[in-house]
């Protein structure tokens, strides 16, 4: 009988650092990703999403540690990296003075392609923006933009595509464009990184590293990530949210209090609750109504978890 076929790894950082002016932006930075995978990093500004994406498009160098992408490091091999790898930073970058097709035609040609051969790829995306192909990319709405540049992106078929934060300052329905887009590229065999400040997308992808001032907290599919939450978890809401938060940051026996949304999640710290007695106080406190319930965790309640354990 035939063994499982082993996964080709993709992507592989072994302890990668890098600082700035003192500051330390990536602390020995470990992880894979395998052929195929959709996999994302979550964290907020600062936390070392950036300069590690720049560091695997070869933009800049690490300071220790190394890092490879399909086996090709990314110093000594940085040249033959570049005609693998597909990268949309957090700004928009391409010729603002350029028509959109303009734009297209040159990434095609920088790499030594045509449109008309990897159309398939951006078909799906380029479709909602090639009605106005002959507009200054400069001029393009903030969806529209954001659907260039990751048609530039894909133009000579990567074998990894990196992006950082795409989705940030998009509508709620481009952004869920743009994961459905995301998901078709991964059945074409694409290698996805994508970083974003969106909790919720996090559940997107088949795993995600959660990362927080240069430190990667945990690796692990959302669903793991989530099972692994050890607190009993409550959501309180109240009309006063203001005072509602600064009641319950004042009580000795509460261990976490995190705003989300119109609610505060709450953990304490014998992980029990007693929901009359304390909606009874906050009633009283606060002077309006109060709702407790008891909520499953979310990847960002998991995030916030991890950053206290560590």
């Amino acid at each position: 009988m035939g063994g499982r076929k082993t996964k080709k790894e993709m992507v592989k950082t072994s302890q990668l650092s890098k600082s700035y002016d003192g500051g330390t932006a990536l602390d020995s930075v470990s992880f894979r990703v395998n052929e195929g995978e959709l996999f994302g990093f979550i964290g907020p500004d600062g936390a070392g999403k950036t300069t590690l994406f720049r560091i695997l498009t070869t933009l800049i160098l690490p300071d220790s540690g190394y890092a490879t992408l399909n086996q090709l490091d990314v110093v000594s091999e940085y040249k033959k990296i570049r005609h693998i790898i597909g990268y949309m930073p957090g700004r928009f970058s391409l010729y603002q003075d350029l028509t959109v097709e303009e734009n297209l035609k040159f990434f095609a040609s920088v790499f030594g392609t045509t449109v008309d051969k990897n159309y398939h790829l951006i078909e799906d995306i380029y479709s909602h923006i090639e009605p106005f192909q002959k507009r200054l990319a400069g001029k393009l709405s903030g969806g529209m933009k954001q659907k260039l540049a990751l048609s530039c992106a894909l133009i000579h078929a990567p074998k990894v595509l990196v992006l950082d934060e795409p989705t940030t300052g998009v509508d709620a329905v481009s952004r869920a464009e743009f994961w459905q887009v995301l998901k078709n590229l991964q059945k074409e065999g694409i290698t996805i990184l994508v970083s974003t400040p969106y909790m919720n997308e996090a559940e997107l992808c088949d795993r995600v590293a959660l990362i927080q001032k240069g430190h990667i907290l945990s690796v692990e599919t959302p669903r793991a990530i989530m099972n692994k939450y050890d607190k009993k978890l409550w959501a309180v809401k109240s009309d006063e949210k203001y005072s509602l938060i600064q009641f319950l940051s004042s009580m000795p026996e509460m261990e976490s209090v995190f705003t989300f949304g119109d609610t505060v999640h709450i953990t304490t710290r014998n992980n029990r609750l007693n929901r009359i007695r304390l909606r009874t106080a906050l009633i009283k406190h606060l002077g309006t109504s109060v709702s407790i319930e008891a909520i499953k965790p979310c990847i960002e309640d998991c995030f916030f978890r991890l950053m206290e354990k560590n």
